[in-house]
């Protein structure tokens, strides 16, 4: 306890001296008065330098969306949160606007119940970030910009919502940064809600069913991932192929090193497939943007390397997807030319493969007869299968 009492006047001294006017706390706000929780909602201050309409880029802000099927059991849809589920969950009552609210009890004394998630940005471009808390000792900060930022704090809200704002600008090199919220050691339960990261909307991402180059490649996209065979393995390694695998969160998560074994080729890598494979474009924007963002994170957690490629399920998308998926910080849409699936040697258009061409594979007991097939068929055309990502711009 002395030691967490210490650490917590230290902090207090330190952000004290770190504060600026870009960050706030605003205990006059009224509980009713913020932000819709609304992503692509807009209003918040402007962008610097930017023509760009100002959004809320911010995932699930106002935690009213389910979690996609296929989620882990008492996850926050579009949030990490420390310690998992047994720390942090959604609540129906007491909610800032709308019907829900995130509350998070630090698990033990040496958490502070952090909550996170990764909000695509342009450089050298100004945002806002603010949310109303509840609690005592609440935080509201960005790592990632690029500059030092000082994160916006209450030393307590005396039980009732308080709006936190921190401002920052983008470094020249910033495409994301990390948005999180937290309470302190040993201080109790805190409650978040009408979170907003306010800036300018991200170009859409580009659709694309084949990759223009004139170079005589084609690329071999895998999908899903539920069955995963030895002989698929070796066939892989044998022929020394670049796969881009499209798995699925939950079995990504059940098996991460078999995908990082038949992605060991260079030019191969694990992209973005969507949390629950569902039909994207019967979804909101909102939620198209949990099941694109969530999938992004467990990728990025598991492989090291964030995507920047979501092949939507079913090849199924709408003008909402794309903004989903820059939201994301997704560059490319990307569907195929060919199927080679489950026996299948259908190419869309006539003639043999083209220089470009993206080929539709599954993770399924007949893949390891599905890619000599593919193979064959691109070297009729004098093709090579080449590395999806080293092809895009």
């Amino acid at each position: 306890m002395p030691t967490r009492l210490c650490a917590l006047a230290a902090s207090v001294a330190l952000l004290t001296a770190l504060a600026v006017p870009a960050a706030s706390a605003d205990p006059g706000a009224a509980a009713g008065t913020g932000g819709t929780g609304s992503t692509g909602g807009t209003g918040g201050p402007g962008a610097a330098g930017s023509g760009a309409p100002t959004v809320n880029l911010a995932t699930n802000p106002g935690f009213e969306l389910p979690s996609p099927n296929l989620a882990d059991w008492g996850s926050v849809p579009g949030w990490n949160c420390t310690g998992g589920p047994a720390e942090a969950a959604v609540t129906t009552t007491a909610a800032h606007s709308g019907t829900s609210a995130l509350t998070v009890t630090p698990a033990n004394a040496d958490s502070t119940g952090e909550c996170a998630q990764t909000v695509a940005v342009q450089p050298d471009t100004t945002y806002t970030a603010s949310a109303w808390v509840r609690g005592n000792f609440v935080h509201l900060g960005a790592t990632g910009t690029g500059h030092d930022v000082a994160p916006a704090w209450t030393e307590t809200t005396s039980g009732g919502w308080q709006q936190l704002t921190t401002r920052f600008t983008t470094g020249p090199n910033a495409r994301s940064i990390r948005l999180y919220v937290h309470g302190w050691y040993q201080q109790g339960p805190f409650s978040v809600d009408d979170v907003r990261v306010d800036g300018p909307a991200p170009a859409p991402a580009v659709a694309a069913g084949s990759i223009p180059t004139t170079d005589k490649v084609v690329f071999f996209t895998v999908d899903d991932g539920w069955q995963r065979t030895p002989e698929a393995e070796r066939f892989i390694a044998d022929h020394h192929l670049p796969i881009t695998a499209f798995p699925l969160p939950m079995p990504a998560g059940t098996d991460p090193d078999f995908f990082k074994r038949v992605t060991a080729v260079p030019g191969s890598s694990v992209q973005d497939h969507s949390v629950s494979h569902s039909d994207l474009s019967r979804l909101p924007l909102e939620q198209q943007q949990v099941e694109i963002c969530d999938a992004r994170d467990t990728m990025s957690r598991l492989f090291g390397t964030a995507p920047v490629v979501f092949r939507p399920p079913f090849f199924a998308w709408n003008t909402d997807t794309l903004q989903a998926a820059a939201n994301c910080g997704i560059r490319t849409v990307l569907t195929a030319d060919a199927d080679f699936s489950w026996g299948a040697s259908n190419i869309r258009h006539p003639g043999l493969l083209q220089p470009g061409d993206v080929v539709l594979m599954h993770w399924t007991d007949t893949l390891a007869a599905d890619l000599p097939r593919a193979l064959a068929a691109a070297e009729a055309a004098g093709l090579k299968p080449a590395g999806l990502v080293d092809y895009l711009h």
